[in-house]
């Protein structure tokens, strides 16, 4: 379970968020590119917080694939 405590700063500001745990696999970005990238230091960030159920679904998906479970969305 992703910790809102060590969420990266290059989040967008929202529920949604990426924390320090990411290994930077790029399986989230692949799966909801619209929401997540890969930053410069090689982990993921949540770039556009999802809006539409379509782009909610993808996030959930990621979320529930992420190998380390980096992804969380209890943020503020």
């Amino acid at each position: 379970m992703a910790d809102k405590s060590a969420r990266l700063t290059g989040n967008v500001k929202g529920r949604w968020y990426v924390d320090s745990s990411c290994i930077g696999c790029g399986l989230c970005s692949s799966t909801a590119p619209d929401t997540f990238a890969l930053g410069d230091d090689g982990q993921a960030l949540v770039i556009h917080q999802p809006e539409t159920a379509d782009e909610t679904e993808l996030a959930n998906q990621a979320l529930n694939d992420c190998p380390v479970q980096s992804i969380g969305n209890d943020g503020e």
